[in-house]
């Protein structure tokens, strides 16, 4: 899945220190123990299966798509066509080739769950000399990974899904800006040719299935003319059809472990009817387009995140996609598999060196695709692990939101009183969240009668460094 995450360069002083102190609350490690550091040295030096009986997929031309700079490659893609449809290849790092169960980089992972994000860095699931080097798909290196082909019809359906451990070598380690010039300049070619193609139809099957994607910026912290900003980023069309790629592949997943009737899901509950009642109520409120049969996906897809009225729609429209959770099974299969966003059963699959249950994943379909028993570690494991998951991500959205709001309140400290344009986004009993968009900072808003979806001018009464707080009022 498309993920971005600005890492800043001399971070201001008070932002270190804010920043260490989130890291202190939220127990988050510094630093990898001795033991974890060692074992993983070993591995890397020596391979542990090299030996194994793998397919040799290293002629497969794949390439990675990630953002600049990234070096914990988890996927790579290969897509050619196929007669009147597509094959699609993915190949995902073998991280479970890599570590013996229960060892010490496997005690770590599943401790740690997910590597988290600040502006001064990242805190990696894994040691960076197996995340970032032996175990990534970095290119020009030969690394053991899970190879999903999946042959699509001209519709963009799956016809045919294959899963096999192989080792593979990337070509070229490419950039989601790089290749969105080449798409929009026409000098695409090579492996990723058929991207747009391919993503665009499998985007037509996620809105006649009703999945809903909600096409929300992304804020993130950068650091330009020696300053520290907050910038409000767009998704990538590129980022988009890469997306698809990775629910196809966690699509196919949750089918092979359904069928198997052993694994993990990640489940949504469907939207309740009330919730899509309120939420039409809220359409109408705002003067949202809500065209007679449309679901929530159809309508949310015609909006523009700028426009201030859409802005507070979608802003609302979260509120019919919650209680998303991780389902373990083993003997039969859960009553509800169901992914209310992506509209079908899904899996976690395609990104074992960032989270934890992806590894598991991987090891359930390649036993299962082999027709062979599925591993006794990975069994073990399942019934932990959905709430290892939810604690780590739990934590990484703590972790995330808290930096988040620690930057806004140093960009914002000092100018208390000033007043600022924004656009009222959520109101809850004479609150509210504004949405700044100079400088790009979503915050609390007091005041009575808050107009929802309306530009308003607010005065800031409140820039908490310490507390990590940002606070306006209305009126």
């Amino acid at each position: 899945m498309p993920r971005r995450h600005v890492r800043l360069q001399q971070p201001d002083p008070a932002v270190r220190a804010g920043l260490a102190a989130l890291r202190r609350e939220l127990d988050v490690p510094d630093a990898f123990p001795a033991p974890v550091e060692q074992e993983a040295a070993a591995l890397a030096t020596a391979p542990p299966w090299r030996g194994d009986e793998r397919r040799d997929a290293t002629d497969v031309p794949f390439v990675t798509v990630d953002p600049e700079g990234s070096r914990d490659l988890d996927q790579a893609v290969h897509l050619e066509r196929r007669g009147a449809g597509y094959r699609v290849r993915y190949a995902i790092a073998d991280v479970a080739a890599w570590l013996p169960p229960l060892g010490a980089v496997d005690d770590e992972a599943r401790e740690r769950v997910v590597t988290l994000y600040a502006p001064d860095g990242r805190t990696p699931l894994h040691p960076p000399v197996l995340s970032e080097g032996a175990a990534s798909l970095l290119p020009d290196q030969d690394a053991p990974a899970v190879v999903w082909t999946v042959d699509l019809d001209g519709d963009g359906e799956p016809t045919r899904v294959e899963v096999v451990p192989s080792v593979v070598r990337s070509r070229a380690q490419l950039t989601y800006e790089g290749v969105q010039r080449s798409f929009d300049d026409g000098t695409v070619d090579g492996p990723l040719a058929l991207l747009r193609e391919v993503g665009e139809l499998r985007v037509a099957a996620e809105r006649a299935r009703g999945g809903i994607t909600l096409p929300t910026p992304e804020q993130v912290v950068e650091r330009s003319g020696g300053r520290w900003v907050l910038a409000s980023r767009t998704t990538l069309a590129v980022e988009d059809w890469n997306a698809q790629i990775s629910l196809l592949t966690g699509m196919c997943a949750a089918r092979t472990m359904l069928d198997g009737r052993v694994g993990v899901l990640r489940t949504l509950p469907r939207a309740e009817e009330r919730d899509v009642e309120r939420l039409r109520r809220t359409a109408r409120a705002l003067g949202v387009a809500w065209p007679e049969g449309a679901g929530v996906g159809e309508v949310v897809r015609a909006l523009d995140a700028s426009v201030p009225r859409h802005a507070a729609f979608l802003a609302e429209a979260t509120s019919v996609l919650r209680g998303a959770a991780y389902v373990a099974f083993d003997g039969e299969a859960p009553a509800d598999p169901w992914h209310g966003a992506i509209a079908a059963p899904y899996a976690h699959a395609t990104a074992p060196l960032r989270r934890l249950v992806d590894r598991f994943v991987s090891a359930v379909c390649v036993a299962l695709a082999a027709g062979q028993e599925v591993p006794d570690w990975v069994r073990a494991a399942l019934p932990e692990l959905p709430a290892r998951m939810a604690e780590g991500n739990q934590r990484a959205a703590a972790y995330e939101r808290g930096a988040l709001d620690l930057v806004e309140a140093v960009l914002l400290s000092g100018r208390e009183g000033e007043e600022f344009q924004g656009v009222v986004v959520d109101v809850r009993e004479g609150r509210g969240v504004v949405q700044l968009a100079d400088p790009v900072v979503t915050a609390r808003v007091d005041g009575d009668g808050l107009p929802l979806g309306e530009s308003v001018t607010v005065r800031l009464v409140e820039a908490d460094v310490a507390r990590r707080s940002v606070r306006f009022v209305w009126g």
